[in-house]
């Protein structure tokens, strides 16, 4: 319920997480059982995707780190076969509701009277890899059943993905029987410590979530401030940059510039990269030494953040994966101009 990358949409709005239930409706495509067997990963994905795609729900969503932190919000979801509409109201923290419709994300921030646009990508769990017929998270991740649960009142399949190398992280998912929705996601780390979790404490499924009466509730209101954040679409080749050495299993997902103002050095590059589960995203910048002034690793619930200036440029990854697959970005990235 996946990823700034990670398992669900909202984690971007609740804070630390990923982007969650929006993430997970990127594929219009539900794969069935196998007839007399236990389903493989990628019948167990499709079905959970399928489900946070079409299905209409109301719901508190609450994630938890392994520290002790906390935050959580109120979602509510509307999505048929031709479109996503979904309201975020984060109830712990500094006010704020994000909107997405499609891949247009509106934020609004009370306190500021700001609200900013963008378009953005839904990249984390569950991106477009699943379309295709091969896909490589097999290689990487097993799916197994574990039993049987309840979560928010409702019956739960428990299935879990372990992962085959040191690169990634393994998930423990709960999603419900009938329809396939994620409801519970606990994100493991290699010994099977939770890192972090997520989870529905109250969910309405099939709950009268109107999507016009959602995008009506985009309009900025009088007397705030709109800003803009819209990238540019590009590629690393274009800006300078490659990968010596590619990360096992991870694929180039897509690339987006940030322009800067007049007058001011080169934008930033957002480079992303997916599993098919986990995402990983690679931001170079120019240095500044005021802004850019420590080096190291940092951890945040399954979130790990890695900085490293290189030259004259400064790099920052962050995903919800092992320290070692951030470290092998960036020994990886090379400037190529």
């Amino acid at each position: 319920m996946g990823t700034r990358a990670g398992l669900l949409p909202l984690r971007a709005a609740v804070g630390g997480c990923a982007l969650a239930l929006w993430a997970l409706g990127a594929v219009a495509q539900q794969a069935p059982a196998p007839a007399g067997g236990d389903r493989g990963v990628n019948e167990w994905l499709m079905r959970m995707q399928e489900a946070s795609r079409v299905r209409s729900y109301i719901g508190t969503f609450v994630v938890t780190a392994g520290g002790g932190a906390m935050s959580s919000a109120r979602i509510w979801h509307s999505g048929d076969a031709t479109q996503q509409v979904e309201r975020v109201e984060v109830l712990s923290g500094a006010p704020r509701s994000t909107f997405r419709k499609n891949d247009e994300v509106i934020t609004f921030l009370p306190e500021h009277r700001l609200v900013r646009a963008e378009k953005r990508e839904s990249i984390g769990l569950f991106p477009s890899l699943l379309k295709s017929s091969d896909t490589s998270i097999p290689e990487f991740y097993t799916a197994r059943r574990m039993g049987a649960d309840r979560v928010a009142g409702f019956d739960a399949d428990v299935v879990q993905l372990a992962p085959k190398d040191g690169l990634r992280y393994g998930y423990r998912v709960w999603s419900e029987k009938r329809s396939g929705l994620v409801i519970k996601l606990q994100t493991l780390d290699a010994e099977g410590n939770v890192l972090e979790q997520a989870a529905f404490s109250e969910l309405q499924l099939d709950a009268p979530v109107r999507a016009e009466k959602l995008s009506q509730m985009m309009q900025p209101p009088p007397g705030w401030r709109v800003e803009r954040a819209d990238a540019i679409k590009t590629n690393p080749a274009s800006e300078g940059w490659a990968l010596k050495a590619a990360v096992a299993g991870f694929k180039p997902m897509s690339c987006y510039k940030r322009p800067m103002p007049p007058g001011a050095p080169e934008g930033s590059m957002h480079w992303v990269f997916s599993d098919g589960l986990a995402a990983v995203s690679l931001f170079v910048e120019p240095y500044d030494r005021q802004r850019h002034a420590q080096e190291g690793l940092f951890a945040s619930g399954a979130t790990q953040t890695l900085t490293r200036r290189i030259d004259e440029w400064w790099l920052t990854v962050v995903g919800e994966v092992p320290p070692q697959t951030l470290r092998a970005f960036a020994q990886s990235l090379e400037r190529r101009r």
